[in-house]
Formats: C-alpha cells, sequence, structure tokens
C-alpha cells in the first residue's frame, strides 16, 4: 500500500536527512550528551545491541552525520525527539557533544515526530505502532481518521494496527519479535477468544505456517464449531468479508439465513467503534 504524505505541519518539523554547512551554522547546535534525557514518547522500545554497536563503530569513525533533534526542558536539559539510537551510540563511542536541532513543540507533536521519523526509517515492530498509536488516540484524544491524517496513513491501516493490541500479551510478544508477522496477527484476531487464539498461535509457530496456512487453519477452526446444517462458505462469500474488513478496519462476520442473513460488525474498544462509525457515515 502506498504511503501518503507526512501529515500537515510535520514536514517542517522534521529536519533534513543531511544539512548543509550553512544551515548547520545556522540550525544545529552543540549539545552536552549528559545534558539529554531519553524521550517519554519514544514509541520504539527495543535497541538492538548489535545494531547499536555498528552504529557506535561508524560514529567513532566518521562522528554524527546527521543530527539528532531535541526540545528544551529547562535547568540545562534537553529531551530527546528524534535519534536515541545516535545518541546512545554517541555515548557509547565516548563522544561529550553531539550536533542537535532544537525544536519548540508541544508533547503531541513530539509524540507525532518521534513516531513518524520511525516510521519512515521502518525502525517499529508491528505493536510498538500500534501502541504509539493507541496513544496518540487516548492522550491527546484523537480519532483514528485524525491519527491516520498525521502519520500518513490510510485508516484502514490504523484501524488493523490498532486490534493487534487486543491480542493476549504471549502472542503480542511473538509479533515484536517477529515470530509471527502482522498477517499471521490479523488472522488469528479472527478467532473468537484469547484460548483459541494462543492454541492456534502455539500450532503456527511450531509448524512454521505461512499466513495463507494460518487463514486456513483459523478458517477451519472456526467451521468446526459451526452446527454442519449450515452451507460452506464459499471463496466468493470469504472475499466479500475480506473487502469489508480492510475497509472498516475491523473483523466482519457474514451470517447467510435462507435467502437473507445478517452482517455483524465487531469491534473491540470505544476507539474502534469511532472508525468504524467515521468508515461507514464519512
Amino acid at each position: 500500500m502506498e504511503k501518503k504524505a507526512l501529515g500537515k505541519g510535520l514536514d517542517a518539523l522534521l529536519p533534513p536527512a543531511r544539512l548543509s554547512r550553512a544551515e548547520d551554522a545556522a540550525d544545529v547546535q552543540r549539545i552536552p550528551v549528559g545534558q539529554i534525557v531519553p524521550n517519554r514518547y519514544q514509541p520504539r522500545q527495543t535497541f538492538l545491541q548489535q545494531e547499536l554497536d555498528g552504529l557506535t563503530a561508524s560514529i567513532k569513525e566518521s562522528g554524527v552525520i546527521q543530527p539528532i533533534m531535541v526540545r528544551r526542558k529547562g535547568d540545562g536539559v534537553y529531551e530527546l525527539i528524534a535519534g536515541e539510537r545516535r545518541w546512545r551510540a554517541s555515548k557509547e563511542a565516548g563522544l561529550t557533544v553531539i550536533p542537535a536541532v532544537i525544536k519548540n513543540c508541544t508533547d503531541q507533536e513530539a509524540l507525532l515526530l518521534a513516531l513518524v521519523e520511525n516510521l519512515q526509517r521502518e525502525d517499529l515492530n508491528p505493536m510498538e505502532t500500534a501502541r504509539a498509536y493507541l496513544r496518540m488516540m487516548k492522550e491527546f484524544g484523537l480519532t483514528q481518521e485524525a491519527v491516520a491524517t498525521k502519520v500518513g496513513r490510510d485508516r484502514s491501516s490504523v484501524a488493523n494496527f490498532i486490534r493487534l493490541t487486543h491480542l493476549p500479551p504471549d502472542i503480542q510478544i511473538l509479533v515484536e519479535e517477529g515470530t509471527l508477522s502482522t498477517g499471521h496477527a490479523k488472522a488469528l484476531l479472527s478467532l473468537s477468544t484469547p484460548e483459541e487464539q494462543l492454541r492456534v498461535a502455539r500450532l503456527v509457530t511450531a509448524s512454521t505456517l505461512s499466513v495463507r496456512e494460518t487463514e486456513k487453519l483459523v478458517e477451519q477452526s472456526i467451521i468446526g464449531k459451526k452446527p454442519t446444517t449450515k452451507a460452506p462458505r464459499t471463496a466468493q462469500w470469504r472475499d466479500l468479508e475480506d473487502r469489508l474488513q480492510k475497509r472498516l478496519g475491523t473483523k466482519v462476520t457474514l451470517h447467510s439465513q435462507g435467502q437473507g442473513g445478517k452482517l455483524v460488525i465487531h469491534y473491540f474498544s470505544s476507539e474502534e467503534l469511532d472508525g468504524v462509525v467515521e468508515a461507514l457515515l464519512g
């Protein structure tokens, strides 16, 4: 899926990848490494030591090429907005100062900037992205549509990430580690209970099933619990459900009853309900 441009206003806040000498002199300051504290809104929670070691070696050789971004917190202290790996690696490399762009921004802008930078670099795992979106909604009262606009994603993509937070903690860990992909996780969300989700997740990891194989296993698990008198689900039926789920960003179930039937739209939080209403009413 093609990514949209950054949300309105973020382009002006984000620094360019590299700064010219003139821009460096005007916009970048050298800040003591010891006067910088981590970003409390940092969406990335996992920093691999191997990656830090490689970056540390690069900084020892060439210095910090791209400035970090910070904001003033008072008493000579600065809070990181973007560039935590560069800051950590600089400390390990023994640097006493680091080039930084100082921004005046709100808490909401600080979270958005940290999130967008990580999304651009594809540094976040799916669960970190999901929790960052959910945090934006809860702490700043944003709707799914508003979050999507600010981070340059489709609303359905934001909704699907947020749904991952409804998975059992053990499955969320598997997604964080990369043992299960986002596709695997989305398939597991179709199961009705955490116990069933965990049971199938164990089968998936034990047998290293693909996403398509997982979807078939989930479907078999669901069908196996339904009365045998019901007509089998056709590929067209499943395709329609899938299209509706992508459009609404949540689980959708179709039930056939004679010539008619019913369409069930599931939601797992008040935020997700807001997103469904937005998608239906525009």
